[in-house]
C-alpha cells in the first residue's frame, strides 16, 4: 500500500529529484516528512491505498516514520519488520490459547503492520531511497502476512495445533488470497514480456470487461465488497469480533470463527475464479 509503484520509482541513471532542500534525516520534522512522504494524491489512488490508510493511519504514520529515521532505519528495514508483524499475527491467531485474546493480539499486529506498510514507504520517499527492490519486498510482504493469517485462521477453527478440516479451509483460503495477487501481478509480467507499458493505456476504461454482463458482474460484487474479508485488516477485525461473539455465548467449540472460516474459504475461492474472468474480460492484456 505504501511503497511507490514501479511506474513511481527513478531510473537508475536518473536520480529522484525535486529540487527542494531536504533536513538530514535527524533534522526532519514531522511537517516534513508529511509534505515529502505523503505526495499530493496518495490517498486518492484507490487501487493503492487501503481505506484505512485513508480513514486514520496516513494521520499518524508520519510521526512514526519521524522516528523510524531517527532511529537510523532504512525504508526495507521496516518493510522487513512489516513482514514479520503480519506473519506473526497469523502465528499468534493460531495459538491454541484463549480465542478472544489471540484474535486481541492477531488484530493488534496486523494494525502494527498496516502502520508500517506506511511508514516504509513515506521514509523512502523523504530519502529519495525508492527502489524496485522496495517495491518487491513489499508484495511479497502482503503475500506472506494474508496466508499467515488466513491459515491461522484455520488453525484456530480447528481448535488447536492439530490438523483437519477447518486446517484446510485456512489453507484453501490462503491459496485463494495468493493467486488473486498473482494474478494481479502477473498482468504486469505479461504486459512487460510483450514489450507493453505495465499500466495499459486509458485508464480506469481499460479495466472494465468488454463484456456488458460481466461489467455488472464486477460492478455488483465491488459494490457488495464480500472480497474484502480475505484481506488482512478486515479478516482481522472479523476473527475479532467472531471470537469475541464465541465467547458471551460461552460455546464449547469455536463455532463464530468455524463460520467464518468457512465464509473466508468460499469468497477466496469464488474471488479468484471472478478476478480471473475480469482481468480476462478486460483490455489489461490488450
Amino acid at each position: 500500500m505504501s511503497r511507490p509503484t514501479e511506474a513511481e520509482v527513478p531510473a537508475p541513471d536518473r536520480p529522484e529529484t525535486d529540487g527542494d532542500e531536504r533536513a538530514p534525516r535527524k533534522g526532519a520534522r514531522v511537517a516534513d516528512v508529511r509534505a515529502h512522504g505523503q505526495p499530493p494524491g496518495l490517498k486518492d489512488r484507490r487501487n493503492e491505498e487501503h481505506w484505512a490508510g485513508r480513514l486514520y493511519m496516513r494521520a499518524l504514520s508520519p510521526y512514526f516514520a519521524w522516528l523510524a529515521m531517527r532511529l537510523g532505519f532504512s525504508p526495507n528495514q521496516l518493510t522487513y519488520l512489516m513482514m514479520l508483524s503480519g506473519i506473526a499475527a497469523g502465528v499468534v491467531v493460531s495459538l491454541p490459547l484463549s480465542p478472544l485474546w489471540t484474535a486481541v493480539g492477531g488484530a493488534v499486529l496486523i494494525q502494527i503492520y498496516l502502520l508500517l506498510d506506511c511508514v516504509d514507504g513515506e521514509v523512502a520517499r523523504y530519502l529519495r531511497q525508492t527502489s524496485v527492490a522496495g517495491v518487491f519486498l513489499d508484495r511479497i510482504g502482503h503475500y506472506l502476512s494474508e496466508v499467515s493469517l488466513l491459515v491461522g485462521l484455520g488453525f484456530a477453527a480447528q481448535g488447536g495445533w492439530e490438523t483437519g478440516g477447518y486446517v484446510e479451509l485456512g489453507m484453501l483460503a490462503a491459496l485463494g488470497a495468493a493467486l488473486i495477487k498473482a494474478e494481479t501481478d502477473n498482468v504486469v509480467v505479461a504486459r512487460a514480456k510483450s514489450g507493453l507499458a505495465a499500466d495499459p493505456t486509458g485508464g480506469d476504461r481499460a479495466l472494465r470487461p468488454r463484456s456488458t454482463r460481466i461489467a455488472l458482474a464486477r460492478q455488483a460484487a465491488s459494490m457488495l465488497r464480500f472480497h474484502r474479508i480475505i484481506g488482512a485488516v478486515e479478516l482481522s477485525l472479523l476473527i475479532l469480533a467472531a471470537a469475541a461473539l464465541d465467547t458471551v455465548l460461552g460455546s464449547e467449540t469455536p463455532a463464530a470463527i468455524r463460520v467464518l472460516t468457512v465464509a473466508v474459504a468460499a469468497v477466496a475461492v469464488l474471488q479468484t475464479l471472478l478476478h480471473l474472468v475480469s482481468i480476462l474480460a478486460s483490455r489489461r492484456l490488450k
